[in-house]
């Protein structure tokens, strides 16, 4: 299946069922063995790929059951890297709550670590026959690990710092290849927030320029995407927690900034479910050879978006961009951060996956 022909996905995370959760704090408790958690992650897997699999999503993953955040490949990589403050108090899906180290910086060189993704693709290799994704976040998400203060020792320039876990990356990414991956997605918030003023601002404060956070990173992003043999696409998320989100702002500042420098980029995932995405018009800068999936359907709100809404919606966007190019998925994960998950029911993140396939038959 080409990048072009595929309609209608998930982006990465659904929300944690209950034993899986109730499995990690009993492990966490002590009460169970690192076998029996890991059974229960193998469980919620499955069930996370025969939901895709029921609605007719043309690509799968595992919605990120095995994880407890979209970082994880990157956490995975840099806590002996990682100065800390104090412990936290936040509240898990279960209603409870868990203490969490707080990364504060990057103090030293960041080092090789496992590759959670092997993990993911090789148990659901074997058990369909639809494409697979495997999920990982940009190599610029380490801006927020970066101080000018205390990093400058190990990371003199943050830059420096994201080049490392590009290089990092890329080796995961191969080594996901030599398996037989064939579809990367990269989730980009440290990009897709920069269409707010605040936000901006607030690179520019921690000293990361944000021309260069756009023209860098965009270099960063497409070297990944140039990895023989896998198909590269790319994710513009706006901050997902608890049906909360961080930024708000159309993509007129990014849009063709990001489509002319990421060239080896198959496809867009672009978060439009709702007025914060402003309209359709930054479309005219895809280039000709590339797709784009619009997130029309809300991770956030509990209630499924109307079918002819919806294709109302594809209508005025392919006044910018031919439907042939045009794919259709929810705007961002269920629960990009498994302790904040969005405030809706599991049977509604069914209904909304059976409506995104819905919408795709229907264009």
């Amino acid at each position: 299946m080409s990048t072009s022909t595929v309609r209608c996905q998930a982006i990465g995370s659904l929300l944690r069922p209950g034993h899986l959760v109730s499995a990690r704090a009993e492990f966490k408790a002590g009460r169970i063995t690192p076998a029996e958690v890991k059974a229960a992650e193998d469980r919620a897997a499955v069930e996370a790929l025969r939901l895709q699999e029921a609605a007719g999503l043309d690509v799968v993953n595992d919605g990120e059951m095995r994880r407890s955040s979209f970082m994880d490949h990157l956490l995975a990589t840099v806590p002996g890297a990682l100065d800390h403050e104090a412990p936290i108090e936040a509240g898990d899906e279960a209603g409870g709550a868990y203490t969490v180290d707080n990364p504060i910086v990057v103090v030293e060189r960041i080092t090789p670590a496992r590759n959670i993704g092997v993990e993911e693709y090789v148990y659901l290799r074997g058990r369909t026959d639809r494409p697979i994704k495997i999920t990982m976040p940009s190599p610029l998400m380490l801006y927020a690990f970066w101080s000018a203060e205390r990093s400058r020792a190990a990371y003199p320039d943050p830059f420096d710092l994201f080049a490392d876990w590009t290089a990092l990356l890329r080796a995961q990414i191969e080594e996901l290849a030599a398996l037989g991956c064939t579809r990367v997605q990269i989730d980009a918030p440290d990009m897709a927030l920069l269409v707010d003023e605040e936000q901006r601002r607030q690179r520019e404060a921690l000293g990361i320029s944000v021309d260069r956070t756009i023209a860098d990173g965009c270099a960063l992003i497409d070297s990944l995407a140039a990895t023989p043999g896998v198909s590269v696409s790319l994710h513009l998320c706006k901050g997902n927690f608890r049906s909360m989100w961080a930024a708000s702002g159309g993509y007129d500042l990014l849009a063709k900034q990001i489509f002319d420098r990421t060239p080896h980029v198959d496809a867009y995932l672009l978060e439009y479910d709702d007025e914060r995405s402003g309209d359709f018009a930054p479309l005219t800068a895809l280039p000709d050879d590339k797709s784009v999936v619009l997130g029309l359907v809300s991770t956030k709100r509990d209630e499924v978006e109307p079918l002819d809404a919806l294709l109302a919606r594809v209508g005025d966007a392919a006044r910018y961009v031919g439907r042939d190019r045009i794919g259709v998925s929810p705007q961002c994960g269920f629960a990009s951060i498994a302790a904040g998950a969005n405030l809706i029911s599991p049977a509604t993140q069914a209904a909304k996956l059976f409506r995104v396939a819905e919408l795709a038959a229907a264009l």
